[in-house]
């Protein structure tokens, strides 16, 4: 060793300073505050941001089910429309941001000429019977919301194409329907309040309307060929009229031997109070005579007429309904079922397993088919299908349980609880059953989107049919659009999506639980 370096070192404590001299320095005690198990299960669940934007998600569609019947009108809970079935999402609100009940047609000119002229009928005046089409274009019955021409067949123009957006509910147009003459006079009272038209001349029956199905009558009020193109008379003949802007139709009312309009005829009955008239009627306004409002339908109408988001709401209710006592039933009767399992293990153990392999292999879709086709004529098909859930369903649950109470009945702790004389229900409920609540958990809230899936799944069969008049299932709804989705998607994505969405969110927020009650992860967080 050189000693010239040993004698050059400085001692340590003068090579060294103190950041701070004269502060006496103190043990600072770390101090943890205590969290129960609840409450730390709910920290860690917090933390899991995807587990977190299920649960509100799920807590929005449950918001949703829960004030949207309770808010809803009587009136409209039990309407049905079967003029207005398959509609769109309509809103006078907001109905210059597209939710207008519009749909995206390619129209010949002879189909555009029979939109356009519904809502030029619709200004009917006896001063001024037709109008022209540009016109019309900003009359508020008007059922084209735009139009313009894409391509000509080269057949003349009642082939042309065009693309048009029309507003499916103004397109239902004109209906002739049977009233009470004291209901004729309520119109007339009607209008007079709110200056709007319910009542129009009638149609005359003449070569003009040769052809023209019932369905269709009351909108074909102007004179056609039996081709239904439009035609004005030139000296005694009819001739077609080409497309344009200023065309007028030739309008083709009924009339009595005065000229005068007619609005009504009688068809039988004998009193002024019960005598029948057959009237042409812009149902439009009729549907706003009937139920004191428009024809606001913010997600449509499903293929019945009902408002789609009242039927959604209460397809959610009921789904949701059915999949909460399903997993609640199951989570008691597999706990049950599993701890006594796994506890006293052996000949007990060996019979319920035996016993539950058994009821495994029955099909659970026969178990449904067999329970509607007889249970459910005494019991209703709800009942009915929750007891074919209940029957196998908590078979998971109990052998969630029962792998867990085999894993945790031989740790110390709980055999220090024995040796202390704890009885065995308070080992089973106190000590051992905690551990298996995060398994347990998981698998009774994945049961909820697995129930919704078979219910709609099994309705979209036809083995089920959930629901009736004011109240229906996701999958009934489903079920109806089946047939028609191609041409009325909206009867088909809304449910759609509902399902989508619940089946993912109760995933995640399930996977958040498990992790949330899973003991051994108790404090990990922190």
């Amino acid at each position: 060793m050189n000693n010239s370096n040993v004698k050059n070192k400085k001692p340590i404590d003068e090579r060294f300073t103190l950041a701070h001299e004269n502060v006496e320095l103190h043990d600072q005690k770390l101090e943890t505050k205590a969290r129960g198990y609840f409450a730390d299960a709910f920290f860690r669940f917090t933390r899991n941001k995807a587990s977190v934007t299920a649960a509100i998600i799920i807590a929005i569609i449950m918001l949703f089910a829960i004030f949207v019947p309770i808010f809803t009108p009587t009136s409209v809970q039990s309407l049905m429309d079967p003029y207005y079935s398959k509609k769109g999402s309509r809103s006078t609100v907001l109905y210059n941001i597209g939710i207008d009940g519009g749909q995206k047609k390619t129209l010949t000119d002879r189909a555009l000429y029979y939109e356009y002229a519904k809502g030029i009928a619709a200004e009917f005046t006896e001063e001024k019977p037709v109008i022209s089409i540009s016109e019309s274009r900003n009359s508020y019955y008007q059922p084209v919301i735009k139009a313009h021409s894409v391509a000509d067949a080269g057949y003349g123009p009642s082939n042309a194409r065009n693309s048009a957006k029309i507003d499916q509910y103004l397109a239902v147009g004109f209906k002739y329907i049977s009233i009470e003459q004291k209901k004729f006079q309520l119109m007339l009272d009607w209008e007079a309040e709110h200056n709007a038209k319910i009542l129009y001349p009638l149609i005359a029956e003449n070569e003009y309307t040769y052809g023209i199905g019932s369905a269709d009558a009351a909108n074909y009020w102007y004179k056609t060929s039996n081709r239904n193109d439009p035609v004005k008379i030139v000296d005694g003949n009819p001739v077609s009229i080409a497309y344009s802007e200023d065309m007028v139709f030739e309008d083709n009312y009924l009339r009595d031997d005065d000229g005068n309009f007619v609005y009504h005829t009688y068809t039988g009955g004998g009193s002024t109070e019960t005598a029948q008239y057959k009237v042409r009627v812009l149902y439009y306004n009729y549907y706003r005579y009937l139920h004191g409002r428009e024809p606001n339908y913010l997600f449509g109408t499903d293929s019945q007429g009902y408002s789609m988001i009242y039927r959604l709401s209460t397809g959610v209710r009921l789904s949701l309904i059915i999949a909460v006592l399903v997993s609640t039933i199951n989570f008691i009767i597999g706990a049950i079922y599993g701890a006594i399992e796994g506890y006293y293990g052996g000949a007990t153990d060996l019979i319920m397993e035996r016993i539950a392999d058994i009821l495994a292999g029955v099909p659970f879709v026969v178990v449904v088919t067999l329970f509607q086709l007889h249970l459910a004529q005494k019991l209703g098909s709800f009942v009915s299908f929750l007891f074919a859930f209940v029957l196998t369903g908590w078979l998971g649950t109990a052998a969630s349980v029962r792998t867990q109470f085999y894993r945790y009945k031989n740790q110390e702790y709980v055999l220090a609880a024995r040796t202390l004389g704890a009885s065995d229900s308070r080992i089973m409920w106190k000590h051992i059953f905690p551990n298996t609540l995060g398994t347990l958990i998981t698998s009774s809230v994945l049961v909820i989107p697995g129930v919704i899936f078979s219910e709609s799944m099994l309705s979209y069969l036809g083995i089920i049919k959930l629901g009736g008049a004011t109240t229906t299932s996701l999958g009934t709804l489903l079920s109806d659009a089946s047939s028609i989705w191609t041409s009325y998607p909206s009867l088909l994505f809304f449910p759609a999506l509902i399902i989508s969405l619940l089946m993912i969110s109760f995933n995640l927020f399930g996977n958040g639980l498990r992790d949330a009650f899973n003991p051994q992860l108790r404090g990990s967080d922190e």
